[in-house]
């Protein structure tokens, strides 16, 4: 039973949630081309605003892309550069540690605001704050993982998940069975993360996808008009 749950979990899940991904952002960007956006608050509480937001964005980014080149290099390339896997890991720990920090603190100044603000909180609809609460749970647990890998700095937990991930994107038979004695903590981090990746098309994260072309080049700034007082011409 225990080799079929972590089969479907982390041998077919993957691909369920990548494929609802894909298909699901081009399927909203075609018929909600309007919702493809990220819903803005910044006129309440704005510097709580822009501060939680640069640090969890700037976190994120670097959580992001360093798990993307760290998971899917290969393992052959980092030993041809002379990177041994232990140096590897040492810096995943220390580069994700000190980006997952800034990341959470941004992380509880958005969500101290959407809680704690009655304004923003009538204005907050569930999958908005459904994930930011998947995001702030899945960087605790990827905090978590820290403790447990500091106990294995050889680097062979790390090839372990590269050789999982690597697995998945290239179709391999039994790429589940890599980390099948994980530390249940890495499981819950890798599960929570692909479950994000599967709600991804339906919450506010799609303008991800927009962020490096619409928001960097776009034109003009957005426009808000405050309400005419009495008597005054609008």
């Amino acid at each position: 039973m225990s080799d079929f749950l972590n089969t479907a979990v982390f041998g077919l899940y993957p691909y369920i949630c990548l494929s609802v991904l894909a298909v699901g952002s081009i399927i909203r960007y075609d018929r909600e081309p309007y919702s493809w956006r990220a819903g803005s608050s910044q006129l309440l509480r704005r510097k709580q605003l822009i501060l939680g937001s640069v640090l969890f964005h700037l976190g994120v980014l670097v959580i992001f892309f360093g798990h993307l080149v760290g998971l899917l290099t290969p393992i052959a390339l980092f030993d041809a550069l002379g990177i041994s896997h232990g140096a590897k890991q040492l810096l995943a720990i220390i580069a994700g540690g000190v980006a997952g920090v800034f990341a959470l603190i941004g992380a509880s100044l958005l969500l101290h605001r959407r809680l704690f603000d009655a304004r923003i909180r009538s204005t907050t609809s569930f999958p908005d704050m459904a994930i930011l609460l998947l995001l702030y749970a899945q960087l605790l647990l990827g905090l978590g993982t820290i403790a447990i890998s500091m106990n294995h700095l050889d680097g062979h937990e790390m090839v372990t998940f590269m050789s999982w991930a690597q697995g998945i994107f290239t179709f391999q038979a039994g790429a589940a069975d890599h980390i099948a004695n994980a530390h249940w903590i890495f499981k819950m981090h890798i599960f929570l993360g692909l479950t994000i990746f599967l709600v991804f098309p339906f919450t506010r994260l799609v303008h991800m996808f927009s962020a490096p072309f619409r928001y960097v080049f776009r034109s003009g700034y957005q426009v808000v008009r405050r309400k005419p007082a009495k008597g005054e011409s609008k």
